[in-house]
């Protein structure tokens, strides 16, 4: 499979995306996370050809909207259809967790379906494993005592997503300041 592969700047460092020739999204990643991105695009597809370009226009306006505030700008951004049946499950449902809004891996799990307590740890997996940051919003899963649990782009970018969504209280000192550390 062709797709097109972008670099896109953030408040959280660069971003890394990948896109089909209709401009559906099939990764986001960030650029220091570049090992997974490709090791998720090998595990989701049989083969892929990239190739550098440039963004397309609509989802880089988009991202660059959500970033200065308009947290509803990604909503309508197109993904492509990746995964497992309880994968495409799973990400099908973080993008309906409205900015500002958390969730737990087992309500996540409840909603879906599931009554088995155990089922929160494979909607983990299966949230661990969406190639798409930040559109398809697996940040928004926290555990249930409130903690945030692992995030493949770090914590502390969980934390500064979660922050500028307004879903945790805002970080004293200017957006992106902490990632100047990383």
């Amino acid at each position: 499979m062709k797709l097109q592969l972008s670099h896109l700047a953030s408040p959280m460092g660069e971003l890394l995306l990948v896109t089909d020739a209709a401009g559906a999204i099939h990764a986001l990643d960030f650029a220091d996370h570049r090992a997974r991105l490709h090791r998720l695009l090998r595990e989701l597809h049989d083969e892929v050809e990239l190739t550098e370009g440039a963004a397309p226009q609509t989802v880089a306006e988009a991202l660059g909207r959500y970033f200065d505030g308009d947290l509803r700008a990604i909503e309508t951004l197109p993904v492509a259809r990746l995964g497992n049946a309880l994968q495409q499950q799973v990400w099908e449902a973080l993008r309906r967790i409205p900015a500002g809004r958390t969730t737990s891996y087992g309500e996540l799990a409840r909603q879906l379906g599931f009554d088995d307590p155990r089922a929160a740890i494979d909607v983990g997996a299966a949230n661990g494993s969406n190639p798409i940051s930040i559109v398809v919003p697996c940040h928004r899963v926290i555990g249930k005592n409130g903690d945030l649990k692992g995030y493949a782009g770090g914590v502390a970018r969980k934390r500064h997503l979660l922050q500028h969504e307004g879903a945790l209280p805002a970080a004293v000192g200017k957006v992106g300041e902490a990632f100047l550390l990383l």
